[in-house]
């Protein structure tokens, strides 16, 4: 007897997507937040709800799927979403086979994609994937009508955002309305999820190495204003703005991790969180008053951020700033409209470690106009800024992005399967640039990678921070060669 509505499930690949990294338990384990804002939101209306992080259970996909079929919903979504830009297409492997399989042992179970990777691609997954309906954009009036629909087994049409086939054409959604006021949504539901599972980031926790668990994942807005032709985060809401929530509204949600999961370790997940000063400031100073000792990070632009906005944030326990710096040459920043002057990103820098906070330093190797000579100045800026973190990544077209809609026209030569999207997977496959294959970039990726955290000015640095133990955790972390089967020397 179907007693439950609907199933949302947030997939699991840490061994296929982060191979030996999962097994020494570098990564992070981040809750599903967008499973867990639905679940509310949906459970709000008077439906019943269940949430699974597959991931963070260690389900394999015949074990996920079976796990739907005993509950035996009237809707099945599987979520195909991450908590930052590259987290959602390389999913999309674990979220195939998972449906694959309902479908096969459940066929009966109305079955449904959503996220980020299929909102900026809902035609193709339609025909390529076996869900029935594809849900394009946020879904909170996308699917409440689906699920009324089918209790109430009449016709599924006109709903917003819902994309399927019919008589073998595609039924084109049109693109749902953006909920204005989030404070409408009611807190993620946390309770519904093994919070005590979740794992932070290794070097969210270089001040306690040991101590990454409890984690927690909070937004204080949605969306970006920026225009940066790599990124897709703005995929999932069809334009480039940004929403907030209200301050009194985030307190409370820190106020329940903190008191009712002992949470201390907390990620900011907002793409552009250090941009309003007077916002920043009100809230931290809401934060400073409750005396909490959180380990927190945020994202930043180095162009957003000064030290009024700096100096609260760390009193509120933001430690840890993310900066995304990209690239060390001028003509590879413009080309991708990063939008910032140079200049911006030692006083930002300097501003930062006056304060006290950390930062982790992003880089991207491989953007459009990069040579090598333009990979080595990236090379020499990281050595010189010296961050206590360097996130390095290799340029990738993910769908939703511009960087996607250049690298289509230009039939440019994509990866072949989604998985080839993960960034630490031995299947990663780069976009080659206009003068370096994809596979000379991955090479000069990892070699980077190595020379910077095996540095002895970077590892002197981290041990009069933070001490030997998170040395040790760091040379342990780098003897873990990263398999690439597309990586050429270059």
């Amino acid at each position: 007897m179907i007693n439950t509505d609907i199933v949302l499930v947030k997939p699991g690949s840490q061994k296929q997507l982060y191979g030996k990294l999962s097994d020494f338990q570098l990564t992070g384990i981040e809750p599903p937040l967008w499973g867990a804002i639905l679940a509310s939101y949906l459970r709000d209306l008077g439906f019943s709800v269940v949430l699974y992080d597959a991931e963070v259970e260690e389900w394999g996909y015949n074990e996920t799927a079976e796990k739907i079929k005993e509950i035996n919903p009237i809707l099945f979504v599987i979520l195909v979403s991450g908590s930052n830009p590259s987290a959602s297409t390389m999913n999309m492997t674990g979220a195939s086979q998972i449906i694959s399989q309902v479908k096969e042992i459940a066929p009966s179970i109305i079955t449904v994609m959503a996220g980020l990777h299929v909102s900026a691609l809902p035609e193709q997954t339609v025909l390529e994937e076996f869900a029935d309906f594809v849900c394009q954009g946020e879904g909170f009036y996308t699917l409440p009508p689906l699920i009324e629909s089918l209790k109430n087994k009449t016709e599924v049409k006109n709903i917003p955002g819902l994309w399927y086939k019919k008589d073998g054409q595609v039924v084109k959604g049109e693109y749902p309305s953006l909920l204005k006021n989030l404070d409408e949504l009611p807190m993620p539901a946390w309770d519904m999820l093994p919070m005590q599972k979740y794992r932070a980031h290794n070097w969210h926790c270089f001040d306690d190495i040991n101590k990454r668990q409890p984690y927690a994942i909070i937004y204080t807005s949605l969306g970006c204003p920026f225009h940066c032709n790599f990124c897709c985060i703005n995929a999932l809401f069809g334009k480039n703005i940004i929403r907030y929530r209200s301050i009194e509204n985030v307190i409370s949600e820190i106020d329940y991790l903190v008191n009712e999961h002992g949470i201390r370790n907390i990620k900011i997940m907002d793409e552009m969180f250090a941009l309003n000063e007077k916002r920043v400031v009100a809230l931290c100073e809401k934060i400073v008053e409750r005396k909490y000792d959180l380990n927190m990070w945020a994202y930043a632009r180095v162009d957003t951020v000064n030290e009024k906005m700096l100096s609260i944030m760390k009193k509120a326990g933001i430690n840890w700033v993310s900066y995304g710096i990209e690239s060390g040459n001028k003509r590879v920043i413009r080309d991708v409209s990063k939008g910032y002057k140079f200049e911006k990103v030692n006083q930002a820098v300097e501003m930062t470690y006056k304060v006290g906070m950390h930062i982790c330093a992003n880089y991207i190797f491989g953007l459009p106009e990069d040579d090598y000579d333009s990979m080595n100045e990236t090379l020499k800026l990281m050595l010189d800024i010296n961050a206590e973190w360097s996130n390095i990544y290799c340029a990738m077209a993910y769908p939703g992005s511009e960087l996607y809609n250049i690298a289509i026209r230009e039939q440019m030569p994509l990866p072949l399967s989604w998985d080839e999207y993960s960034q630490y997977s031995a299947e990663l496959r780069p976009l080659p640039t206009k003068y370096l294959s994809g596979e000379q970039i991955l090479a000069y990726r990892d070699y980077a990678f190595n020379m910077y955290h095996t540095n002895p000015k970077y590892l002197n640095m981290i041990n009069n921070k933070f001490g030997e133990n998170t040395v040790q955790h760091i040379v342990e972390m780098v003897s873990n060669k990263l398999e690439r089967k597309y990586s050429k020397p270059y």
